[in-house]
C-alpha cells in the first residue's frame, strides 16, 4: 500500500476506528480537533493532532480549507473523512483531490450524482430500480409541495435533498400539517447540511429499512456483502442494526444485492457505500438513497464477513483492486449493533450534555465495542450524541441477541443519561426477539417501561457517578495512546 500517512478528519469512535486500522497496516496517522475536543481520546490515539478551530462544526470539522491545510502541513497523502461532517461533501472530495491528496471515498462527481437525493432517485429509476412515488427534482417552495401532494396523496415524507442520517425528515398526513412540517424540515436541513432543499416521497407504512453494503474498486469490480436491517429508529435515526435481516429470505437478499450493484455501477461508484431500501410488508421494495461513505453500522457486516472495511477502503483509495470477487464473499452467523447515545430515552430521546464520570466496558465471547468514551470526558452539545457502538456476534440470531443483552447489562456509562435502558428493553421484548418489527416499532413499543432490569442498571450508574465525583480533581485520559512522549503530546496540543 502506497499511503504513508493518513489524516483522519473526524472525531469520536469513528476516528479511533480508522486510526486502529491504519496502525495495523503500518500507516502513520494525523487527526484534527476542535477547541472542546482538545483532550478527547482520538487526539491522544493519533500519531499527530492539530487544532482547527472552535467547537461549532462550521469552525472546525466542516472547515474545508483548514483541514486540507493540516493535511499538507502534516505531509499526509490521504484523508479519511469517517462518517458525518464532510464525508459526503462533494466539494470537499474535489478540494482534496485538487490538493494532490487521495480522498478515501468516492470522487466528487459520484457524490453529486448520489448524494443529492433527487439526482439519486433519477439515476436509480433510469437503471430500472424501483423508487417511491414522489418528486424527481427538489421542491421549490411550500406551494410547490402542495401541488405535488395533490398528485401523490397522503401520507408523504418530506426529506432533505442533500445529506442523510435521517435528519430533517417529517411525515405529513394532512394539508394542515404541511406548513409546520415544511418549516421544521427546511430549518433542520439548513442547519445539518447547509441547504434547505427538500424532496417528497409517498410514505410506505409499516416498512422495513433494509440496506446493502457495497465495495467497488476503480477497476470495475462491484461486490455486495449482505444486508442490514436498520428499522429500529427514533426520529428516522437508527438505534439498532442487525444482519442478516430477520425478514429477508435468500431470494429477497439476492434481489436487493443485485439492485444495489445496479445503482452503484450506473453511477461509476468507487470505494465503500451503502444502498438503502424500504421493504413493504408484502416484500415489494423501493430505492431510498445511497450513502456515499462508511456507515455507522459497518461493524455488523465486518463481524459476519470477517472483512476490515476500513482497510479495504484504504486499499481501493490507493488504486488497488479488490482482492476478491462476489463468489468469494462469505457470511457466517448473525450480528447486532446497539448505538449507545447521550440521549434520555425516558424523555423522548432528548440529547444530553454533561460529564462521563465512570465507564464499565462489556466483554466476553462475540462482543466488540467501538467507543469514543474516556473518564472523565465532557460530552458537548455541538455534535452527534453517539458515544459508542456495542456489537455482538453469534452463530445464529438467538445467540447474538443473548450476547447483546448480556453485554448491554454489563456496560455502564455513569454521569448522564444514555440509550442503554432502551436497548435492554428491546433485546428482551417478544416482538423484537421474534423478528416482528418495522420502522414504527419504537412508537408502538417504547412507552417508558420501568422494568427491574432497567431500574437496577440506572440506579447503579447513578451511584457510580456519585462515587467518581467524590474523587479529587479530574484525571487525564490513559489508554492506548501514541508513541509520543508526554512532553511531545503536550507541545502538539498547545
Amino acid at each position: 500500500m502506497r499511503f504513508r500517512k493518513v489524516l483522519v478528519a473526524n472525531r469520536g469512535e469513528i476516528a479511533l476506528r480508522v486510526i486502529r486500522t491504519c496502525r495495523e497496516l503500518g500507516i502513520a496517522t494525523a487527526t484534527v480537533y476542535s477547541d472542546i475536543d482538545r483532550l478527547s481520546p482520538h487526539v491522544r490515539a493519533a500519531d499527530e493532532a492539530y487544532p482547527i478551530g472552535g467547537a461549532a462544526p462550521r469552525d472546525s470539522y466542516l472547515h474545508i480549507e483548514r483541514i486540507i491545510a493540516v493535511a499538507k502541513r502534516a505531509g499526509c497523502d490521504a484523508i479519511h473523512p469517517g462518517y458525518g461532517f464532510l464525508s459526503e461533501n462533494a466539494d470537499f472530495a474535489d478540494a482534496v483531490a485538487a490538493a494532490g491528496i487521495a480522498f478515501v471515498g468516492p470522487p466528487g462527481t459520484v457524490q453529486r450524482a448520489l448524494g443529492e437525493k433527487t439526482s439519486a432517485r433519477r439515476l436509480a429509476a433510469a437503471a430500472g430500480v424501483p423508487v417511491a412515488e414522489g418528486t424527481m427534482e427538489p421542491l421549490r417552495d411550500e406551494a410547490d409541495a402542495r401541488t405535488v401532494l395533490e398528485r401523490v396523496g397522503y401520507p408523504v415524507l418530506l426529506k432533505p435533498a442533500g445529506g442523510g442520517g435521517g435528519k430533517g425528515m417529517r411525515i405529513v398526513r394532512s394539508a394542515a400539517e404541511l406548513p409546520a412540517a415544511w418549516r421544521a424540515a427546511t430549518g433542520e436541513a439548513t442547519t445539518a447540511f447547509g441547504a434547505p432543499a427538500l424532496l417528497m416521497e409517498r410514505l410506505i407504512e409499516h416498512a422495513r429499512h433494509v440496506e446493502v453494503q457495497l465495495l467497488a474498486d476503480a477497476h470495475g469490480t462491484v461486490v455486495w456483502l449482505g444486508e442490514r436491517d436498520c428499522s429500529i429508529q427514533r426520529r428516522h435515526q437508527k438505534l439498532i442494526e442487525e444482519t442478516p435481516g430477520p425478514s429477508v429470505d435468500d431470494a429477497l437478499r439476492a434481489t436487493l444485492g443485485a439492485a444495489a450493484v445496479t445503482v452503484a455501477s450506473a453511477a461509476g461508484y468507487v470505494n465503500a457505500g451503502t444502498v438503502e431500501f424500504l421493504v413493504a410488508p408484502d416484500g415489494a421494495f423501493v430505492f431510498l438513497e445511497m450513502n456515499t461513505r462508511l456507515q455507522v453500522e459497518h461493524p455488523v457486516t465486518e463481524l459476519v464477513t470477517g472483512l476490515d472495511l476500513v482497510a479495504l477502503q484504504l486499499r481501493v483509495a490507493a488504486g488497488e483492486p479488490l482482492p476478491f470477487g462476489q463468489p468469494e464473499v462469505r457470511r457466517s452467523g448473525a450480528a447486532i449493533e446497539l448505538r449507545i447515545t447521550a440521549e434520555d430515552p425516558f424523555a423522548g430521546f432528548l440529547p444530553q450534555a454533561g460529564r462521563v464520570d465512570f465507564v464499565r466496558d462489556p466483554s466476553g465471547p462475540g462482543i466488540r465495542l467501538d467507543s469514543g468514551l474516556a473518564v472523565p470526558l465532557t460530552i458537548p452539545t455541538e455534535y452527534d450524541p453517539l458515544l459508542a457502538k456495542l456489537i455482538a456476534w453469534g452463530p445464529d440470531r438467538p445467540a447474538a441477541i443473548a450476547r447483546a443483552r448480556r453485554a448491554a447489562r454489563e456496560m455502564i456509562v455513569a454521569g448522564l443519561p444514555t440509550s442503554l435502558p432502551f436497548h435492554s428493553f428491546v433485546l428482551a421484548e417478544p416482538d423484537f426477539v421474534a423478528g416482528r418489527y418495522d420502522t414504527d416499532y419504537v412508537a408502538r413499543h417504547w412507552d417508558h417501561p420501568r422494568t427491574p432490569e432497567i431500574t437496577e442498571g440506572a440506579a447503579l450508574a447513578t451511584a457510580l457517578a456519585g462515587l467518581a465525583r467524590l474523587r479529587a480533581g479530574p484525571r487525564p485520559f490513559v489508554g492506548d495512546t501514541t508513541p509520543w512522549s508526554r512532553s511531545a503530546r503536550e507541545d502538539m496540543l498547545r
